[in-house]
């Protein structure tokens, strides 16, 4: 059912490719700033969406399961395309990884236990690993398109730390209440 929260959550999947390729030449700094305009925007859709859906009374199983895949879609792409142009790197690729292998195993215990009809809500602080995530890679997004200016990139790094630190605590918690599931 294509109701207006549902297709905010599908433009921000088709929006990823655009914001790839905004992200592909890491020289140009007008792409940066267009990527990181797009970002805002897609970082935005997924608060209104969750909340337009709320207040509606539009919650919907097509969104229950887009909402998450969007933001994984998202998050990989970016992170993905950040390595390539070398916006994170060295040391810093730790927190990328820990990130993006979270997403996987995460999106592999719902699975399984939605097979058992269990579900996992999300947590507060899952809620607060996804703010930071957000700040993290649109701060690097905005160093590419400000270079000169450190202290973006400085914030930017940081949050990804932080992110991944929460992403282990918040992967964690999943894992656990998966493995019950299983010892049954």
């Amino acid at each position: 059912m294509l109701t207006l929260p549902n297709i905010l959550t599908l433009s921000r999947i088709f929006a990823v490719p655009l914001l790839v390729w905004m992200l592909w030449w890491p020289q140009w700094t007008v792409g940066y700033w267009l990527a990181f305009v797009l970002y805002c925007v897609i970082a935005a859709t997924d608060y209104l969406d969750g909340y337009l859906a709320r207040a509606q009374g539009a919650v919907s199983k097509l969104g229950i399961f887009l909402d998450p895949i969007a933001d994984k879609i998202m998050v990989a792409a970016v992170i993905l395309m950040l390595v390539a142009t070398h916006d994170i790197e060295g040391f810093h690729l730790i927190p990328a990884l820990v990130i993006l292998l979270r997403e996987i195993m995460v999106s592999g215990l719902r699975e399984f236990l939605g097979g058992i009809q269990v579900s996992v809500p999300v947590s507060q602080l899952a809620k607060w690993k996804t703010a930071l995530q957000l700040v993290a890679l649109g701060a690097l997004i905005l160093s590419g398109a400000l270079p000169g200016w450190l202290w973006i990139k400085v914030v930017g790094l940081a949050s990804l730390w932080a992110a991944a630190a929460l992403t282990l605590i918040t992967g964690w918690d999943y894992l656990r209440i998966g493995l019950r599931h299983m010892e049954s």
